[in-house]
């Protein structure tokens, strides 16, 4: 039965009427009648084709001009239709990957204004590059395809903070922080803030360790596949910038 825009066509509805009468018809309209939210449900899901990855540089960019938007109240929010949720489902291709903090103030998705699938995102305090959060990135970067890894930081960060003041911590927390403290030992006697000086630092020193420490993202880093950079985050401003 053919449907134009989630309504049943007229020459259906035509047909219906000369098979079960006007009651028949009139039920039949009513229940087909849907709603555009109603029709795309009813369609089978679209099998996206997979895309070409995109670059690093690209992938940067699409980021930062996100974040941007996020900065000055104008986000776009793309890639939250109903549309893409389907799409999604099938199969994922995120442009970007990011290791950030488990902080509740820096979503990703939000401060870079993307939507479904367009970011494979790690979470963990201190955005610290723990073997989970490693093998999670290998997936990303070897499997799905994605040419970039952001290590986020953010100001005020409070596992940055407990690293620095290196008292001992109950249950597990403390095997975060002490995953810290090698970056906060660079900065100990640098002069300004120590702790913005130790949340750049530690976003230096993960980076670094994703490299080190996985022969997968170092493989695909050196067939120039890959690219890992690091960035900060401000919770006042919400403006993102690259530390290097």
């Amino acid at each position: 039965m053919s449907r134009m825009h989630g309504l049943v066509g007229r020459r259906d509805l035509l047909r219906l009427v000369g098979v079960g009468g006007i009651g028949l018809a009139a039920t039949a309209a009513s229940s087909l009648l849907w709603t555009p939210e109603q029709a795309v449900s009813q369609q089978p899901s679209p099998v996206p084709t997979k895309p070409e990855p995109v670059s690093s540089d690209e992938a940067l960019k699409l980021i930062l001009e996100g974040n941007q938007r996020f900065v000055e109240d104008r986000r776009q929010t793309p890639n939250q239709s109903r549309l893409r949720l389907q799409e999604t489902a099938v199969a994922q291709y995120p442009f970007a990957s990011i290791l950030g903090c488990a902080d509740s103030r820096v979503p990703a998705e939000i401060v870079f204004d993307q939507g479904l699938g367009d970011l494979f995102v790690v979470r963990v305090a201190g955005n610290v590059a723990s073997q989970t959060a490693i093998g999670s990135l290998e997936f990303a970067s070897a499997v799905l395809g994605s040419q970039l890894i952001m290590v986020l930081g953010h100001k005020k960060c409070g596992a940055v903070s407990a690293a620095i003041k290196g008292d001992p911590l109950p249950g597990r927390i403390g095997i975060f922080v002490e995953e810290i403290k090698p970056a906060v030992e660079k900065v100990k006697f640098k002069t300004g803030d120590i702790q913005e000086n130790a949340v750049i630092a530690n976003v230096q020193y993960q980076a670094t360790a994703l490299a080190e420490r996985s022969t997968i993202l170092s493989g695909l880093i050196k067939e120039g596949k890959l690219r890992i950079v690091g960035g900060t985050y401000d919770l006042q401003t919400g403006q993102a910038t690259i530390v290097t």
